[in-house]
């Protein structure tokens, strides 16, 4: 059944409120972090009132559940779009490709993600999933016997730590002239130390 003009109008209200009042919090933990964040300046910021912001999103923690759970699901966008192939190292590649993508595009959102919350709350579920799609491969290359390292949670907290410092040096020093090939290069290091055999240089994949 086709909502009224009325009933349209209304959600399209709803869906507005609930985007500024997200966009302003993103802000505001840019700004200052998680420390100075309250409902106090986030309703200066945003224009509209506690009471509405407590209606859409509960409490605090409510409202930053939802933006964790939101910016991460735009994140997840990009990792879905990565297909597995017939190498789990092109697969690596790949996704790692799109993870520093999304990151370099959206360095807020990017920072918002990464801070610790002060509360030490669970991570929303898009962030789990999140964290399984880039740790596959990973588990595809272990699986088929090919990794070095038979500690997995190194292997798995040093791509992070590649992918974090990458993604770190470009937002914090946007004046330095990186190098377009410095995702790869550093790829192509990282897969060379981990594999067993042969190099790990992009083989052919299917589109």
């Amino acid at each position: 059944m086709t909502a009224s003009p009325a009933e349209q109008r209304r959600q399209r209200q709803r869906t507005d409120a609930r985007r500024a009042i997200l966009d302003a919090s993103e802000a505001l933990l840019v700004e200052d972090g998680y420390e100075r964040f309250s409902m106090r300046r986030l309703a200066d910021r945003c224009g509209y009132t506690a009471p509405t912001i407590y209606h859409y999103f509960g409490d605090k923690p409510g409202l930053l559940d939802a933006l964790l759970e939101e910016r991460f699901e735009r994140m997840l966008v990009d990792l879905r779009s990565v297909r597995p192939g017939g190498d789990p190292a092109g697969y690596l590649r790949d996704m790692a490709r799109a993870f520093v993508g999304f990151a370099l595009r959206n360095p807020n959102h990017y920072r918002v993600l990464m801070a610790p919350r002060p509360d030490g709350s669970e991570p929303p579920r898009a962030a789990e999933e999140a964290r399984e799609l880039l740790q596959q491969p990973l588990h595809e290359l272990k699986a088929a016997g090919r990794l070095r390292i038979d500690d997995f949670e190194a292997v798995a907290q040093s791509l992070w730590a590649l992918t974090h410092g990458l993604i770190s040096l470009h937002i914090l020093r946007p004046d330095h002239e990186w190098s377009v090939d410095l995702l790869d290069v550093s790829l192509e290091i990282f897969l060379n130390g981990l594999l067993r055999g042969s190099s790990a240089r992009d083989e052919s994949r299917p589109t």
